[in-house]
């Protein structure tokens, strides 16, 4: 090995000063510069150099002029005598490659950091902000959501860490948001399983995060990845993390909750629009209840406790409120009961689950004795065991199954499901066997859906409920496209032969509901749209996530849209606190009601009317349904 010099030493310590960036470039030669123009004035001070005519120049006004040399050759236009000239031409020569030199890197850093900036890679500076990890359609709905919730906390931010370009970002949120005048959307790009990049974002002071879980394979294992590194940071702030977690499979379920315990709320996506799309396309409308109970812009859910009711039951409860409804009981050991018996008595420590305006709406009436219209109640007994039932399923994803499993949890025994889709027979198991079906058999036939004569070749006449479901394969724009082609046939087919069904459509984004309206579903169940107010809901008050997980299980009870028949007369109009009594007296919970005349106007919200004040008159139609709680 040769034997390493000095020059050899000198080429490395410059190649190392080079490599420290911009910071190091920029303070080396600032110094190297100011070294240059010490020298030089020192110089043309003691030497005597000065202009014709001129006096000895003294160090502070020699080095004054070859500052000004060396930053503008310009300078020296008007000097005389050749010697100060070559001294200064000299002094010009340095100041253009050094001076020149370091305003070149002052100019590639700001570029840099421009560069770095468009990056989304500073740092977020914020606390008590909301952090959303990861970027899918949900994203928009999230952020308007959560801007309603927050109107009232002006300054909120909202911080969006993302592998997706920050440019990119920033621009789908102005197209499809607008401006956002009261939060504040600020993006970075990085890796949400990284824990430098979520320092970036600082996480360690957030108020909420939320996972959102892209539909792609493995999506839970990188969900799993991202909140070990979120809980491997150490909270800034004294409260806990408050962490919402979108989770694909049941079975990341348990290793989630391993990992967060008591910081993390898991909304299990797959199952939870598989529960809506089951139940909605039972009920009409039920689907537009949801919506509205979901929406911040209108009635929310919210938990309070009432001490002035302690002791009372829980059917006094349902007539203590004229601007809120009351749904059920938050117990004192934290579990949700809806639509709890009507004479549970409430205890010490427990809250009242409600639907309000607001939290600051929730108020007793003032009425010791509500004006009830007894004489307008006629409950009539409640339906016998319905028949069988056959469902039609078009399309296919991965929520096929567990939708026939929750379908045989309502039909009663002699139902039956028919599943038509693109896939070889032999390449699907829908066996009654394999699925644990007790109520109902299955059919599968291969066809594209999106093909008219697939469509004509089914016996429509036959079925009582249409499913639609869009292929989650695909890109939204596309997998929409090809539902709305199923439903124009449908719809065509259905009209020409006097097919009573009701369908249900499945749609992705958003954006496609007022062209799907043009195909008139009886109902659409918009998942990425539920899930994000869902995401949101859970955001702001985190116990809610057990009401909605009761809310929407099969066990207990349900919302139901019931005839009004079944609970008052329609010759005079009533108030909803006899509409409450009435439901009261079949031990259900009645919460709005739906006018069959606006089923189609938007404007009206599809005829929904969640909480409406007891104290105002309504008159109902024959056709008009009673939206409550109730266990069938």
């Amino acid at each position: 090995m040769s034997k390493i010099s000095f020059s050899d030493r000198i080429h490395y310590g410059f190649d190392s000063f080079m490599s420290r960036g911009t910071a190091a470039l920029i303070g080396g030669l600032a110094l190297t510069s100011l070294a240059f123009i010490l020298l030089m004035g020192f110089l043309v001070s003691l030497t005597g150099i000065a202009p014709e005519s001129s006096d000895r120049l003294n160090p502070l006004e020699a080095i004054w002029g070859v500052l000004m040399r060396t930053l503008d050759a310009g300078t020296m236009g008007g000097d005389t005598g050749w010697l100060f000239r070559f001294a200064m031409l000299f002094v010009t020569f340095g100041g253009i490659f050094i001076i020149s030199t370091l305003i070149g890197v002052l100019s590639s850093g700001i570029d840099t950091k421009l560069e770095d900036l468009r990056k989304g890679r500073s740092r977020v500076i914020e606390t008590e902000h909301i952090v959303i990890l990861g970027w899918s359609l949900q994203v928009f709905t999230l952020i308007s959501e959560l801007a309603l919730a927050n109107a009232n906390r002006p300054g909120t931010c909202i911080v969006i860490l993302s592998e997706e370009d920050k440019v990119q970002m920033e621009d789908a949120l102005s197209t499809v948001l607008g401006k956002r005048p009261k939060i504040r959307v600020v993006c970075r790009t990085g890796s949400p399983s990284n824990i430098v990049d979520l320092g970036m974002v600082s996480i360690q002071s957030a108020r909420a995060v939320v996972l959102l879980n892209a539909t792609k394979e493995y999506a839970d294992i990188q969900l799993v990845k991202t909140l070990l590194a979120i809980t491997s940071i150490p909270r800034a702030i004294a409260q806990p993390y408050h962490i919402v977690a979108q989770v694909q499979d049941s079975k990341s379920f348990d290793v989630v909750n391993l990992i967060g315990r008591n910081d993390i709320e898991v909304l299990l996506t797959n199952d939870l629009i598989s529960r809506i799309v089951v139940q909605t396309c039972r009920q009409s409308g039920l689907s537009m209840v949801y919506m509205e109970l979901l929406d911040f812009s209108g009635n929310e859910i919210y938990l309070k406790a009432e001490p002035t009711l302690q002791g009372k039951t829980y059917g006094d409860a349902l007539l203590a409120y004229n601007d809120s409804a009351v749904l059920g009981i938050r117990y004192s050991d934290g579990t949700i009961q809806l639509n709890p018996p009507i004479n549970t008595p409430l205890q010490p420590n427990e809250q009242l689950v409600l639907i309000s305006e607001d939290d600051n709406t929730i108020h007793l009436s003032p009425l010791s004795d509500p004006p009830i219209a007894r004489q307008a109640i006629q409950v009539k007994d409640k339906n016998p065991i319905g028949a069988p039932e056959n469902t039609l399923i078009l399309g296919w994803n991965d929520r096929v199954i567990s939708i026939i499993q929750l379908l045989d949890r309502y039909v009663v025994l002699g139902s039956s499901v028919t599943v038509v889709a693109e896939f070889p027979a032999a390449e699907v198991d829908l066996s009654t066997e394999s699925l644990n079906l007790q109520q109902q058999i299955v059919q599968y036939r291969q066809g594209d859906p999106t093909e008219r004569q697939v469509l004509e070749n089914l016996d429509l006449t036959k079925y009582d409920h249409v499913l639609v479901l869009c292929n989650s394969d695909l890109e939204p724009e596309r997998a929409d496209a090809q539902t709305l082609v199923t439903l124009l046939y449908l719809r065509n087919i259905a009209d020409r032969n006097n097919c009573n069904f009701q369908v249900v459509t499945e749609i992705l984004d958003v954006r496609n509901q007022a062209l799907a309206q043009v195909t008139r579903p009886d109902d659409f169940v918009i998942s990425e749209q539920i899930v994000s107010r869902l995401l949101a809901q859970v955001t702001e008050q985190k116990s809610l996530n057990a009401v909605f997980a009761d809310l929407f299980s099969p066990e207990g009870s349900e919302i139901y849209l019931k005839p009004v028949s079944d609970y008052i007369a329609l010759d005079h109009p009533v108030n909803f606190y006899t509409v409450v009594e009435a439901a009261k007296q079949r031990g259900e919970s009645a919460i709005g009601y739906r006018c069959k005349a606006d089923a189609n106007n938007t404007a009206r919200a599809y005829g929904i009317t969640i909480n409406p004040k007891k104290d105002q008159l309504i008159s109902f139609a024959p056709q008009d349904r009673i939206i409550l709680l109730a266990e069938n």
